[in-house]
């Protein structure tokens, strides 16, 4: 599963940023956020990227809480 293309997209007016990556690659997603908000030619901002750095780690908490659930079940039904 580590694999698995995601994507965080932003619609800013009549702009539409859409990220994709793999999950495993949230450093290598906050890197582009950042350059993007550092590269002038767009109005994707801090503020855009701030939001999306937002949602990417309630996506990872997410996944993190399904992990654990999971293995709590696992635990439970073995004990």
């Amino acid at each position: 599963m580590k694999n698995m293309k995601q994507q965080l997209v932003l619609n800013k007016g009549t702009e539409k940023y859409i990220f994709r990556f793999q999950r495993g690659g949230e450093d290598e997603l906050l890197d582009t956020l950042i350059d993007q908000a550092k590269d002038g030619r767009t109005d994707f901002d801090w503020f855009d990227a701030a939001v999306l750095s937002f949602k990417l780690t309630q996506s990872l908490i997410c996944q993190a809480d399904d992990l654990l659930g999971k293995n709590a079940d696992a635990q439970f039904h073995t004990s």
